[in-house]
């Protein structure tokens, strides 16, 4: 019998880190003079007061989900992907290359094709990582926040000597045709009547975001590779005597994680930018780690902490635009959430342990 049940594990623990991480934020804010009430008040007016906010909100939550499921799947094999960073950059790559081989006649046509690229060439990032753990023992952490830096690195080259148009500065693609562009939710909701912010970029990819969470909870719960991979995560050795062989489960695992972590490429190079640039994955493979920690590595724990972490992104930028309160002190504010809802999960865990042990006795 586990120390406490269930539901304390999955709802109680990530809320009283986030009350304490609310908590130090307000004091922090409180430190430099301002007033933390009001700059709650701000940030849920500027991510979800409105419809533009919304947009915002679910443009930058559509990313966490797919770096989030991209971290929890490889957490369930017992690795430990640090690198959705490099995998959603190639995945860039892959969804600029489909866009521009063709004149796409429509976006229903191009969004499978690019969906594909982008999952293959994430996929490809992660196979090399994967392949080094499973065969050499190369710690996975170590050449996955490697790769990170190999790839910004390829994109770099490829953009300024490659894919960049003739006569121009800017280190990016051409931009990609119309067939290309993804319907926002805006052009999605108007048929039924209920009106949308145009400036909003969340678009379709939020809706392959959904589906994804759902495709990684059939995976992971209901198929025999889903069983081998949380096999192989809790025990190694129990997983090799029941005739489960690492090296393929290793595999599968870190190629599905990679393509889950080149999707995000999707909304960001396709749905809003609509071409490659440098620096489109700004952080999100990083912050995919404290989602799928928060989410405690299930596909509706990622979605619901990938929408706390977009309000975070988004409210913060509105507390950096209105306010006088410097935009490093969102990030402050963000590594807060992340630290206690991840690094410092037991330091919230133990005492309730200790409480629901005791509880128990008391009740015995």
């Amino acid at each position: 019998m586990s120390a406490m049940p269930k539901w304390a594990d999955l709802v109680l623990i990530p809320l009283i880190s986030l009350v304490i991480a609310g908590l130090l934020s307000a004091l922090v804010i409180l430190g430099i003079g301002e007033d933390p009430v009001a700059a709650v008040k701000m940030m849920v007016s500027g991510a979800l007061g409105s419809t533009y906010g919304w947009g915002y909100t679910l443009y930058y939550a559509t990313n966490f989900i797919f770096t989030g499921l991209a971290v929890a799947i490889a957490f369930h094999a017992g690795l430990f992907n640090i690198g959705g960073e490099g995998q959603a950059t190639l995945g860039g790559l892959g969804v600029a290359l489909v866009c521009l081989a063709l004149p796409w006649p429509h976006w229903a046509l191009a969004l499978p094709a690019a969906a594909l690229g982008a999952a293959l060439f994430g996929a490809a990032w992660a196979a090399i990582p994967a392949w080094l753990q499973a065969r050499r023992g190369s710690h996975i952490v170590i050449t996955t926040i490697m790769f990170n830096f190999i790839a910004a690195s390829l994109l770099n080259y490829l953009l300024v000597n490659v894919l960049r148009p003739a006569g121009a500065m800017d280190p990016s693609s051409a931009r990609f045709g119309d067939g290309t562009h993804l319907p926002t939710l805006h052009e999605l909701l108007a048929p039924f009547g209920i009106a949308f912010s145009k400036a909003a970029p969340a678009n379709i990819s939020f809706l392959l975001a959904l589906a994804a969470c759902l495709a990684v909870w059939l995976l992971i719960w209901q198929t025999r590779l889903g069983y081998e991979i949380r096999a192989l995560g809790h025990s190694e050795p129990a997983a090799i005597y029941a005739g489960i062989h690492p090296l393929g489960t290793v595999m599968w695992a870190m190629l599905i994680s990679g393509a889950l972590a080149g999707l995000m490429a999707v909304n960001t190079v396709m749905g809003e930018a609509e071409r490659l640039v440098m620096n489109s994955v700004e952080g999100a493979g990083f912050i995919g780690i404290a989602v799928a920690l928060m989410g405690r590595n299930h596909p509706l724990g990622v979605l619901l902490a990938a929408i706390l972490f977009g309000f975070l992104y988004q409210g913060g930028a509105e507390l950096a635009l209105w306010t006088d309160i410097p935009r490093e002190l969102i990030v402050v504010i963000q590594a807060l959430v992340i630290l206690f809802t991840g690094a410092l999960d037991n330091m919230v865990r133990m005492p309730l342990e200790r409480l629901f042990v005791a509880l128990r006795k008391g009740s015995a």
